[in-house]
């Protein structure tokens, strides 16, 4: 079975798709299978980007993480629902973070 992609789906289906994979953490964590969770909580966060209107982020701006670090992250620009900039006080270079991962 061909699964759609999410950028085809509408926000419904894409509710649905978040609810299983929610569903499917959970089965995972009871089991112990870790990494089938960590995979499952991605596509969540991923699927949730989707339901974000991008014209609500602004460029330049610095924003919160909702990823449980508080680090702060400041976007320079948008590619589909990935924003990509760098994290305030850190090290690393250009990197690109789910839109959903910011608390807008």
């Amino acid at each position: 079975m061909i699964e759609k992609r999410l950028s085809d789906m509408d926000r419904q289906e894409i509710l649905h798709v978040i609810q299983t994979s929610k569903e499917k953490m959970r089965k995972a964590e009871m089991n112990g299978i870790m990494n089938e969770y960590d995979v499952y909580a991605n596509k969540v966060v991923i699927a949730e980007s989707y339901l974000i209107d991008t014209n609500e982020i602004e460029l330049g701006k610095i924003y919160r993480l909702k990823d449980g670090t508080g680090n702060y992250f400041k976007v320079e620009r948008l590619k589909g629902v990935f924003a990509w900039g760098y994290r305030i006080n850190g090290a690393e270079a250009e990197e690109g973070l789910p839109i959903s991962l910011l608390q807008i």
